[in-house]
Formats: structure tokens, sequence, C-alpha cells
């Protein structure tokens, strides 16, 4: 489990490619520390297992279903948010994050102006009935708060069911790699795991007393 506060960004050096699998070297220092072999660690929102730990890096392997499914930042050179799993005695900072991205997200507009960086985000429709009013949506593994979003019990009539936005903060601008964020280019997205319990309780319910 993760809470969405990045602790560093680190950067792929390289990657190598198997019948099965992607592997993948990422260099890093903070995330570094206390860093064993078998730890999960989110890089951009997608939950990885540390399987090699190497001076200044460590490398994880990704299976062809992860690849097909987060957004392809596993290119070398590429920027990727860091974050160890989370302890039972940390503080919770953002929200719980599960590390499985559930869709990709397009980004549709980048307003910067001062003190004001919002930021206009399309996901899949699957994910349109998670998506509330300053509700948590985690982005490439940042724990955000929505700010608006359209369709039923939305709050913007300029967005579609599946559109929201966000607004970043010059502390998430530098810490994360959002602030490279651009018109086209694409995000791994997570939604509020409780919000997903809550449907399925229900739904299993109302399944039952059909029967």
């Amino acid at each position: 489990m993760f809470t969405g506060i990045v602790e560093e960004i680190g950067k792929v050096a390289r990657t190598s490619v198997t019948a099965a699998e992607l592997q993948v070297y990422i260099e890093a220092e903070t995330v570094l520390e206390g860093l064993a072999v078998g730890d999960s660690i989110a890089v951009s929102g997608c939950c990885l297992t540390v399987v090699t730990i190497l001076e200044g890096e460590f490398k994880v392997e990704l299976s062809k279903e992860t690849t097909h499914k987060t957004s392809p930042n596993w290119q070398p050179g590429a920027q990727v948010n860091l974050e160890r799993a989370t302890r039972l005695e940390d503080r919770l900072g953002g929200h719980i994050v599960t590390g499985h991205v559930e869709g990709i997200g397009t980004i549709l507009h980048v307003q910067n102006k001062p003190a004001s960086h919002l930021i206009t985000v399309q996901g899949p429709e699957s994910l349109a009935g998670y998506l509330v009013p300053k509700g948590s949506i985690t982005v490439d593994g940042v724990s955000l708060t929505i700010v608006d979003v359209g369709g039923p019990a939305g709050s913007s009539v300029d967005l579609n069911s599946n559109e929201f936005t966000i607004s970043l903060v010059p502390h998430t601008l530098k810490m994360t790699t959002l602030g490279n964020l651009e018109r086209g280019s694409i995000v791994n997205l997570e939604a509020d795991p409780i919000a997903k319990y809550v449907e399925r309780l229900i739904l299993t319910k109302e399944a039952s007393h059909a029967e």
C-alpha cells in the first residue's frame, strides 16, 4: 500500500527485454535507503517488485500485462515518480493507493498561470463513476484532489463524465514529474479504492436479493 506522496524523481537508466518481461533499471537515491530485494515500490503509480539492488539503482521486472496497461514511460532517460511502500507507523499524508493502475489518461489542457497550474485530464469511461469533485485520484503515482469533474453529480458543465481537472501547487511541480506534462501526454490513473469496495458490496447484495 502507498500514500501517493512521491519521495523522489528517479530516472530509467536502461532496459532489457526477455521473452516474457521487460527489465527496467532505475536510478535513485532516497528510496534506496533500507530497500531490499522483494520490496514493493510504486513507479509512477505502478506497484512493482524490486528484484535487484545495485550501486545507485534498482531493477524491476514488468510483465506484458503491465507494459500493456500502463503509460509507456519505460524508455531510458524517462523520469519516474518513486515511493516506497507505506509503513504502519507512517502518517497517511495522501490517500490509500494500491499501485494497481486502472487506466491511462490523456492530458487535454494545461493552464499555467501565476499561482495556478490547472490540468485537464481525460480518463477512460470505466473510471467515470469514481471521479468525484474534491475526491482523490492518483496520477502517475501522485495523490491529488480533483477540482472539477463533468457528468452526473459533477461540478462542471464544460467537462464530460470521464474528464476532470487537477490543480498543482509549486511543491508538487518541483517534487514530481507532473510539471513536465503537456497537451497529449499520457498518465497512469488509479481511483480511490474505497468507492470500488462500496460499489462491489452494493452490487453483490442487489444480486443476492434478485435471486
